[in-house]
């Protein structure tokens, strides 16, 4: 993911100030999950803690501007635009049937074993077998699908 660049030129909207200790929170996980140790983990294990943190941020974000109506359309243009939030990620959740998407790379088909599917967490668990534990190996997502 990458890092947060606010240019601060132009001062923050109105709000900001009641939201700037949580995505100050939010800054300081993702610090702490990029200099921790990934020894012994899949060079993909290392990066899921990152994605979690990345996917909170633009949730958080997200509630608060369509669920909570909490911040202004100013508030909250001028956080997508100085990268707060994933403004990709969010258009994916206002379709129907991507409202709990994890990640992009989860609905490309480009990178996927079978040519044209999508990542094993899309698939809904009543159609999985029994008893199978299913894990991205993307993000380490357990189960995305708007009907699981």
């Amino acid at each position: 993911m990458p890092k947060i660049r606010t240019s601060r030129t132009k001062r923050p909207p109105e709000g900001f100030e009641d939201i700037e200790s949580i995505l100050d929170d939010y800054a300081k996980k993702m610090r702490d999950a990029e200099n921790e140790s990934h020894e012994g983990k899949r060079r993909t294990e290392s990066l899921w803690p990152i994605m979690r943190i990345s996917h909170a941020r633009s949730r958080y974000v997200h509630d608060l501007y369509y669920k909570r109506e909490a911040i202004s359309r100013e508030l909250y243009d001028w956080l997508l635009k100085e990268g707060y939030a994933d403004a990709n990620l969010i258009a994916k959740w206002k379709k129907t049937g991507y409202e709990k998407l994890c990640c992009l790379r989860c609905i490309q088909t480009r990178d996927m074993n079978y040519q044209g599917s999508t990542c094993i967490c899309r698939v809904p668990k009543g159609q999985l077998r029994s008893g199978t534990i299913v894990e991205c190996t993307h993000c380490g997502c357990r189960g995305c699908s708007s009907d699981s």
